[in-house]
């Protein structure tokens, strides 16, 4: 709602200091002009000018004086707000954030406020405008408004009952035509309140019964059921062990007490099925708030959760944000997923602050994952989670075959060995379905000169081109640079072009003549890039219209394919080595997962992986004794290797047109930091992708033993960094905790 500002006297000159979504580190001032219907408090947006521009920032603090000489005190433009947007919390969460993640309290803020919100767009009121006839209208002949046709279609409408403002829109009447008869005296409008439907808070209904827990199923929703305050819970359940109904027992218990629920998932694609589930369980209403939506759904979803209408919050990263009225539990499905970290802008970690919201409102937190970070099995292990295991498949599920196929010295078919290929026959052929898991989209992920072995380089990164044929071009997964396919070699002239190595798009048209009788489906973001095709596509394969099943990690996390009995997985090799040292964690979590989408019914699978590295230890260790004792076994090897989460670290990225300036500014930066037992700076040094984009991109890594003292030594050097001639020479960023070091 727009406040007014009018001209009267107000006794006292008012000031605000405002938080704005700029990355510096500073709330700003402003004056409030002489009188103002509302007083502006904390947390209410105002729009302000800010140099040539004018933003929306929250209101940080109000005071009657200011430090600025007059002539550079400016005033607010508009209080944008009647009541604070976010509860204290909420606010307490941000500025936590913001401290943590070395942000300005403005950049946190904008994070924590719907994208609707930030551009100004009114909260709607809590009112509805209804149109209906007066008596004089309802007496009238519409014989007079034959040359009215506008205003005759409106008096129809109305004669069969009152209509809202949003239907007269829908029914695209003609707003001079309401006009006319509003001043006819023949239609008149009021306003009503609207009444915000908490019934679900008296009496919880349930539109099916609750499965029979088995014991271990039992064991953990009475251990939470008994827990009050603030708890967190890491639930490390096998794949297929029923963590969903654990979560859906324990939302039973939470709603019943007229409480609300907020459950994070990892991907968009996740949270068709989720939202399914719970709407099948509970008679409520269920906020859904992800990126695929638009700004006023996720408004309007926000909104439903603020008031407690909504009992149930279901969302991605962002949704961590979401006020409640009545906060009850916050739930991580897959907390292990790193789409939780976000890469862009202020890098937080919604794992990490959702357990310190749970702190700040005094309710539990339960992560729930097959494959636990390491970070939250450590804070496990420790005591500071409470530890709770589902270790056998619900059901009548079986365990899963597995088995390593070695393809050293193997021809393969499009990168398919002959042994994986005739399993997929026994199963296919068994009206089973299978899922062949390639993390590489595209037809190709290089194109190669038959003839001088030239292999087509992205000229803005240090990566190869990928091929997309469908798309009739070579595009770079890095960049997005893109060009039409090449009829001839950029290097010798040659029209030998091939597509070197597989992507999805190539395998499942190999696929297809390969197994001409059984439908095959890829799933990647080449394919699911359109709105609801992701949904479309899961629906038919759980109709069993396709068999085989082609796609990257989409495929890989939390779905329920009751046919699936086999999983192959291709290029396991191109997982195993790379320069970050969490890839053995992650390849070891894929692993697990993409497995766990094998039997998942009645139906005993199978789980085939194709190397060339069959004695690898990681593989060995993975297959023979299962995530839980390799990720035990991960955790010694950081500890001794001194890495995260044993210590804590800080990456700091620097690009920029010359290496030299990258360079450094990030060689200035190291002498700023302290180096000694407890803390170690180590760069800078090229990143893993040298060049990217057409810049030059250099890493440099603090790491301490204790969380606090890298929060005080970076506090510390911070304004001396941004203070440094060389910071304006490059683009620099902060990433707290970094998930990966690309």
């Amino acid at each position: 709602m727009l406040v007014s500002i009018d001209q009267s006297c107000h006794p006292m000159p008012l000031f605000v200091e405002v938080a704005l979504p700029v990355p510096m580190r500073q709330a700003f001032s402003y004056k409030v002009p002489d009188s103002i219907s509302t007083l502006p408090k904390k947390g209410m947006r105002v729009k302000v000018p800010f140099g040539r521009q004018q933003l929306i920032g929250l209101v940080t603090g109000i005071s009657d004086t200011c430090n600025l000489a007059p002539q550079q005190i400016k005033s607010i433009f508009e209080l944008l707000d009647d009541e604070p947007l976010l509860p204290d919390s909420l606010y307490k969460l941000t500025a936590w954030a913001a401290r943590y993640y070395f942000c300005s309290l403005g950049q946190m803020l904008s994070q924590a406020i719907p994208v609707a919100l930030r551009k100004g767009a009114e909260i709607s009121s809590n009112t509805t405008t209804f149109w209906h006839l007066t008596q004089s209208g309802r007496s009238a002949s519409l014989d007079t408004l034959k040359r009215a046709p506008a205003q005759k279609k409106v008096m129809e409408h109305l004669l069969k009952g009152e209509l809202t403002q949003d239907e007269i829109s829908s029914l695209a009447l003609s707003k001079s035509a309401l006009k006319a008869l509003n001043e006819r005296a023949w239609i008149t409008q009021d306003e009503r309140v609207n009444s915000i439907d908490l019934s679900w808070r008296e009496k919880l209904e349930l539109d099916e019964d609750p499965l029979t827990l088995n014991p271990e199923q039992a064991i953990a929703v009475a251990t939470l059921n008994q827990q009050t305050g603030y708890h967190c819970t890491l639930l490390e359940g096998i794949t297929g062990s029923g963590k969903t109904e654990v979560y859906l027992a324990l939302l039973e218990s939470v709603l019943s007490k007229g409480k609300q629920a907020l459950i994070l998932v990892p991907e968009i694609g996740l949270t068709p099925q989720t939202i399914s589930r719970f709407k099948s369980r509970f008679k409520v209403q269920v906020a859904v708030i992800h990126s695929g939506l638009t700004d006023n759904q996720r408004l309007a979803a926000w909104q439903q959760a603020k008031t407690g209408e909504a009992a149930i919050i279901i969302g991605t990263r962002s949704a961590l944000f979401t006020p409640m009225a009545f906060p009850g539990v916050i739930i991580l499905d897959e907390e292990h997923d790193s789409s939780f970290k976000q890469q862009e802008g202020v890098g937080y970690h919604a794992r990490d602050l959702a357990v310190m919201r749970g702190h700040l409102e005094k309710i539990p937190v339960l992560l729930g994952t097959a494959t636990p970070s390491l970070e939250s099995l450590q804070n496990a292990l420790s005591g500071r989670y409470k530890h709770l295991e589902l270790g056998q498949r619900a059901g009548n599920a079986e365990k899963v075959r597995q088995g390593i196929i070695d393809i050293s010295n193997q021809p393969l078919n499009t990168g398919l060995s002959h042994a994986l290929l005739n399993e997929m026959r026994i199963h296919l052929d068994a009206g089973n379905q299978v899922l062949l898991f390639l993390n590489r989209r595209g037809f190709a992920p290089a194109l190669l000169c038959h003839e001088c072995g030239h292999l087509h380089e992205c000229d803005r990164c240090d990566a190869f081109f990928t091929v997309h044929q469908s798309l009739g071009e070579i595009r770079c997964h890095h960049c997005g640079n893109h060009y039409a396919i090449p009829k001839q070699c950029h290097n010798c002239g040659s029209t030998m072009l091939m597509g070197q190595g597989v992507g999805t798009e190539q395998l499942a048209n190999i696929l297809e003549k390969e197994f001409p009788k059984y439908p095959v489906v890829r799933i990647d973001r080449d394919t699911t890039s359109r709105k609801g095709a992701l949904e479309a596509h899961l629906n038919a394969i759980h109709k069993g219209e396709y068999k085989i099943l082609v796609g990257t990690q989409m495929l890989a996390k939390g779905h329920h394919f009751p046919d699936v009995t086999l999983v192959g997985l291709l290029d396991v090799d191109g997982a195993l080595f790379s320069a970050d040292f969490r890839a053995p964690e992650r390849f070891g979590q894929l692993y697990t997962q993409v497995s766990g989408r094998a039997g998942r019914a009645r139906k005993p699978g199978t789980v085939l992986m194709q190397t060339h590295q069959a004695d690898n230890p990681v593989l060995r260790e993975l297959m023979h004794k299962g995530y839980g004792e390799f990720a035990r076994g991960q955790l010694n090897e950081r500890k001794q290797a001194l890495l995260p989460p044993a210590w804590h670290m800080l990456l700091i990225r620097a690009e920029a047109h010359q290496a030299l300036d990258a360079d450094n500014f990030l060689s200035q930066v190291a002498e700023l930091l302290p180096q000694n037992e407890e803390s170690e700076v180590i760069g800078p040094m090229p990143a893993p992708m040298d060049k990217k984009a057409g810049k030059y991109r250099r890493h440099l890594i603090f790491q301490t033993k204790s969380r606090n003292q890298l929060q005080h030594a970076f506090e510390h050097a911070l304004p001396q960094i941004e203070s440094l001639p060389l910071a304006k020479r490059c683009r620099w960023s902060l990433d707290r905790d970094p998930q990966d070091l690309l």
